[in-house]
């Protein structure tokens, strides 16, 4: 069976008494039968996804799972650390809870050009108008992180920066009820706790937990950030081959706007002075979701998802902007955006063996999704008002159409799937109140667009575990919400403005070596055209890019290999120790529009993390790693102003348990050598990095 994530199952075969003579000569004669273990390898646990799981096809595609069980406890979500062994992404790091991280040159900021999922439920503010992923959830509910390179993720949606899918927690098996809570202090006042309660009770599973964290950050004043969550799960299993799961979460964070710095500042003992007091941002989010999930037998698959829920963003900043300096202006601006969405995907996967050969699969669905959206601005007459005067007030809603289908070929070892994405947008914009356009109407957008996408991967199996893939696919980018219809009295859209449209080439190599070394190694291609920007007043398409590179990923349990190699045991006496290496080298540039020959935003020629970790007997586990990265621009104009310079920071995590699986010590130190950087500049100036904090908790879990 090819593919290391698969099911491994080990069955002991049972005498059968009635089959001898002395079973037959006396029936009553009591047989005390001797104990079996069964065990089985859970699905996704490899470094690769599958060639095919529940309704997805993978095979001829770039795919990494990051597992969260394997490693020590991240703590106050470090995406700096989630992502330390996989290449391709660039975290623009900032001290607020919320996440912005780019793709192989592609703008970060909250991932807006990579389709980010909870449980293959988008979790986007909006999907095409206000593509901006605000909320992420605690990764102590997280089991694993499933990332789908580039065009590869075209199953999940057009966005060509891949997905990431954060894959919660299942309700723990084999007990009514159990429980743990996870509470850790650190560096600049920081708490954080996260308590869980769950259990599995005949065709009944359940899982609850509530999370907060907060901490005043590390500048003189307004840094400070409160999140408050919760989120509850039930499984029904009323039958073997069928599944209800019923999810809902709320959310709520706010976080203080501390302002950004001159280099001058950001490079010295003032790197932790406040520009702005006031500027403050608040997030709710309620959300639910229904999965239904069918076996018709071994081969054909259903999955029907229903979600939807209420998304709120607010936020209010002073006017009067000054890069690297405070504002100057007297009033502020107070926004709110509200997100109503509603959506279903069913999915149905069929496999079935033809021409001599096992294993081919077909999977078909669509994705329908629907979005409300008013926005309302506001100006207060100080700085710090919470409401005021309005200024503009606009309706905006999104209805979205998506048919694909993928097959999967098997010709001997090659296997090849092409697949094809019909995407229909309906996009309305209607502003009722504007107090800029005085002179000009108001707008009122309503338009459609319709764009088909395919996209084709291969996969060929070589000698052991190795395996060669390829993949090329399409994916485009639509205009957003601001785009459609800009706010500024003067602005106006290019009547021939087009969405932007990309495609990805993949072609690699991977493989596995006695289940202790594993890695993957590739060439990318990215053309992405027709980018959408503004232009003095006009939004229109900007330019087109060319991005390229190699990506390099290698891990290696050195212990476990001496063992399979020389037949010893050493791994069960003195642990394991596996260093890791992530490297991605990139040549990004625009080849085309007012910024030709320069290089975009975020796209440092290389990434480098590694590290390694030692684990004891799942008692003891160490973590040290590092993040290299070359320096780059901060925007497409490449202005002296806008330049990171390069930097690295190394993070020290570990946990021991004290007492079985119920007590345990976690700990750790970010930035361990006081590496003074910056990854993210904004308009108002650098977002300097957090300097060296250190933070320690305990972690209790009981069982009944």
């Amino acid at each position: 069976m090819h593919g290391s994530t698969g099911y491994r199952t080990i069955l002991v075969a049972l005498a059968v008494l009635c089959g001898s003579p002395a079973a037959r000569a006396d029936d009553r004669t009591p047989v005390r039968l001797e104990e079996v273990t069964v065990t089985a390898e859970e699905l996704g646990r490899g470094p690769f996804l599958p060639d095919v799981t529940d309704t997805r096809i993978l095979a001829g595609k770039k795919t990494a799972v990051i597992d969260l069980e394997t490693q020590p406890s991240i703590l106050n979500n470090n995406y700096r650390q989630l992502f330390a062994g996989t290449p391709g992404l660039v975290v623009s790091e900032e001290t607020t809870p919320l996440l912005s991280v780019g793709y192989r040159g592609l703008e970060p900021h909250r991932a807006q050009f990579t389709q980010v999922l909870k449980d293959g439920v988008p979790i986007h503010a909006e999907l095409f108008g206000y593509p901006e992923a605000y909320y992420v959830p605690p990764l102590q509910s997280i089991d694993r992180v499933e990332f789908i390179h580039g065009g590869a993720a075209l199953m999940y949606g057009p966005q060509p920066g891949g997905a990431l899918n954060f894959v919660t927690k299942a309700p723990p098996a084999g007990t009514p009820l159990a429980a743990y809570t996870e509470n850790s202090f650190g560096t600049d006042e920081l708490f954080s706790t996260y308590t869980g309660v769950g259990g599995t009770a005949g065709p009944l599973g359940y899982l609850g937990y509530v999370h907060e964290r907060e901490g005043n950050g590390f500048r003189q004043g307004n840094s400070d950030f409160e999140v408050l969550g919760g989120g509850t799960k039930v499984v029904l299993e009323p039958r073997p081959d069928s599944r209800l799961t019923l999810t809902y979460d709320e959310y709520h964070e706010e976080h203080g706007e501390p302002g950004g710095l001159t280099k001058a500042v950001a490079d010295s003992d003032g790197r932790d002075r406040t520009t702005r007091f006031h500027d403050r941002f608040r997030l709710e989010r309620y959300y639910g979701a229904l999965r239904y999930d069918r076996d018709f037998g071994e081969q054909t698959r259903l999955e029907f998802r229903t979600f939807g829920g209420h998304y709120r963003r607010y936020s209010k900043r002073q006017d009067g902007n000054v890069f690297g300096g405070a504002p100057t202006g007297t009033t502020n601006s107070i926004e709110e955006q509200d997100f109503y969405t509603f959506g279903m995907e069913p999915r149905v996967r069929h496999t079935y063996d033809a021409f001599g050969q096992e294993g081919h699969a077909l999977t078909v669905g669509l994705l329908s999704y629907f979005a409300d959206s008013p926005r309302e601005d506001q100006r207060g007459a100080t700085p710090g008002q919470d409401t005021g005067s309005l200024r503009n007030r606009s309706e905006r809603s999104m209805q979205y159409l998506s048919l694909f289908a993928e097959h999967l070929t098997r010709l001997g070892r090659l296997a090849i799937t092409p697949g094809v994405r019909l995407e229909h947008i309906w996009q309305h914009v209607t502003e009722d109140v504007n107090a800029s356009k005085t002179t000009v109407p108001l707008g009122d957008v309503d338009e459609f667009d319709f764009v088909p996408l395919f996209g084709v991967g291969a996969a060929y199996d070589l000698a052991g575990s190795a395996r060669a893939y390829a993949n090329l696919s399409q994916g485009y980018r639509p205009k957003i919400f601001t785009q459609a219809v800009p706010t500024g009295s003067g602005n106006v859209v290019n009547d021939d403005l087009e969405p932007g449209d990309s495609w990805t080439f993949d072609a690699g190599f991977r493989g596995e070596v006695a289940e202790a070394i594993r890695w993957d190694a590739n060439y990318f291609l990215m053309r992405f055209d027709n980018q959408i920007g503004t232009s003095g007043n006009t939004v229109e398409n900007v330019g087109d890019t060319r991005h390229q590179g190699i990506e390099l990923s290698v891990e290696a349990d050195l212990i476990r290999a001496a063992d399979r190699f020389a037949g010893t045991t050493w791994r069960s006496h003195i642990g394991s120790f596996s260093p890791y290496l992530a490297l991605m080298l990139l040549d990004a540039t625009f080849i085309k529009g007012p910024q030709d020959g320069k290089t975009p935003q975020y796209a440092p020629q290389y990434t480098l993390r590694l590290g390694a970790q030692y684990t004891f007997q799942d008692r003891v586990q160490l973590a040290l790693g590092s993040t290299f990265v070359d320096d780059h621009f901060a925007d497409d104009a490449n202005t002296a102003n806008r330049t990171v310079p390069s930097y690295k920071v190394w993070d020290l995590t570990g946990e021991v348990r004290l007492w079985k699986e119920y007590v345990t010590l976690l700990g750790g130190i970010n930035n361990l050598f006081d590496e003074r950087y910056y990854a993210r500049i904004r308009n108002d100036g650098i977002d300097p990095a957090y300097e060296r904090n250190l933070y320690g908790g305990v972690r209790v879990g009981v069982k009944f």
